[in-house]
């Protein structure tokens, strides 16, 4: 099976590192950690997901708070209302 697999697959061992190497880049927390610790190509990607769930929450959070916000640009007189949902639109 794991003959078949490697002869269909679409990148190199050295592709797939190149990537891996890429994300832990990206992770500028894990990226002091896992040099000191020559953290696996398995451990970089469990890391690289959990950061992207975390990012997602963040959007979330933001997005509630904004929506929060231009709901209360309501209460303010109109000009002005219209100035601050310009900036943040």
């Amino acid at each position: 099976m794991s003959t078949e697999r490697a002869r269909t697959s679409r990148f190199s061992d050295d592709e797939i590192n190149d990537l891996v190497l890429k994300l832990q880049a990206l992770l500028t927390h894990s990226n002091q950690r896992s040099r000191s610790t020559g953290a696996s190509a398995w451990r970089i990607l469990k890391e690289t997901c959990s950061y992207i769930k975390k990012l997602q929450r963040e959007v979330d959070d933001l997005s509630e708070r904004l929506s929060q916000l231009l709901d209360s640009l309501d209460n303010i007189n109109g000009v002005e209302a219209e100035q601050l949902r310009s900036l943040l639109q």
